[in-house]
């Protein structure tokens, strides 16, 4: 293949962070059509979700979400699978038929440089902009050490 594992990851976490209309508007433009079978239609189910306090200790349950996830075979016979929080099947399958044309080398360099690269450059956007909205609001807290309790 022409591209490894951490590639793949990659590409699978900038769908799933993706905006459904956002990429919907990609897609469009990109005038990307393919044939397609629906493996596993998009359904939505519950996910239960683990957390560490303090990122390092006992694992502990933080709760449910939903997810959605859906599977498509190209009619190359290339597996396609999505797997997305939320409840929107449309996306869903849609990051799956993208999952699988990025597994094709036809596709490939033109998916990754028109869509992929853009996706990640909007979710690192919003990132350095709600970083910047959150520290703006930022407090400071100090003790200051009276004379008589010294």
């Amino acid at each position: 293949m022409h591209f490894d594992t951490a590639t793949r990851q990659r590409w699978m976490r900038a769908l799933a962070y993706s905006n459904a209309d956002a990429l919907n508007v990609k897609m469009q433009a990109l005038k990307l059509t393919p044939e397609y079978e629906l493996i596993r239609a998009p359904e939505t189910g519950l996910m239960q979700i683990q957390a560490r306090m303090g990122g390092t200790g006992n694992r502990f349950f933080a709760g449910d979400t939903t997810l959605t996830r859906a599977v498509v075979r190209l009619k190359s016979g290339t597996l396609g699978y999505s797997y997305l929080l939320g409840r929107n099947k449309h996306h869903a399958e849609q990051c799956a038929v993208i999952d699988a044309l990025l597994q094709e080398h036809t596709h490939f360099q033109t998916l990754m440089e028109t869509l992929i690269a853009p996706l990640e450059a909007e979710r690192d956007a919003h990132i350095t902009a709600r970083r910047a909205e959150v520290n703006a609001s930022r407090v400071d807290f100090f003790t200051l050490v009276r004379g008589d309790n010294a």
